[in-house]
């Protein structure tokens, strides 16, 4: 009994906290369990616009990280997992933690997640233009814009089907954070590799958004003959 009790209050806490958008991540089920693990444990004096700016601070820590792995040693680089850690507590909670106290503000909770993710992208994307090396900067440059570009795809996509998703297939900001992760542990062990496997992301993330952006397309058309 105990067991079916614990049972139907995590489905009733997944129910109230992630009934507002649409998640198709590989990781979907490991980050929602340890979210609804997580969501109780938060302190009520922490707030989800305190959760947001938490999630800010540690993309600051990652942009951190690539400069002192510039200037001081390339080992700092491993700062920047921490950062990811706590940028994905921040930004994966602040919203959650706010549905799950029944105090959500959809609009504005929308909006200010889309502008900590701009930011976050930003200082991420500027750290390793500071690191980056021997005309190789454009990488940064582009990983941000592309970036950019798929933030810009969920929010039409939003508009046109009223079904908010962050995800483009099976990777969405959590595996992505992954991939960064696992890139600054290869730049430590072998310096040099970043540009590399930043490189071949950033190429995979312009196929994914061309991709993506065809499929939204076809959904505008779509909507549109059906509207006449």
């Amino acid at each position: 009994m105990e067991k079916e009790t614990q049972i139907e209050g995590h489905s009733a806490i997944v129910q109230r906290t992630f009934s507002d958008r649409k998640r198709t991540n590989i990781l979907k089920k490991a980050e929602q369990l340890t979210i609804v693990f997580l969501l109780p444990k938060v302190p009520k004096f922490i707030s989800p616009n305190l959760l947001t700016l938490i999630g800010t601070l540690g993309s600051g820590l990652v942009f951190l990280a690539f400069v002192l792995g510039t200037y001081v040693a390339n080992r700092y680089l491993l700062l920047g997992i921490i950062g990811l850690i706590i940028n994905w507590l921040g930004d994966s909670l602040d919203g959650r933690l706010a549905y799950y106290r029944n105090i959500p503000r959809r609009w504005y909770g929308f909006a200010l997640d889309i502008i900590a993710d701009w930011i976050g992208i930003v200082l991420i994307g500027f750290g390793y233009y500071i690191y980056a090396k021997n005309g190789t900067q454009i990488v940064a440059f582009a990983f941000v814009v592309l970036y950019g570009w798929s933030i810009i795809i969920s929010q039409l996509r939003y508009k046109i089907t009223n079904e908010y998703s962050i995800d483009s297939g099976f990777v969405g900001p959590t595996e992505l954070r992954f991939i960064i992760a696992f890139i600054l542990i290869i730049e430590v062990l072998f310096p040099g590799s970043i540009t590399y496997l930043a490189g071949l992301i950033t190429i995979i993330l312009f196929i994914i958004n061309i991709i993506d952006s065809l499929k939204l397309l076809k959904l505008g058309d779509l909507k549109d003959k059906n509207q006449d």
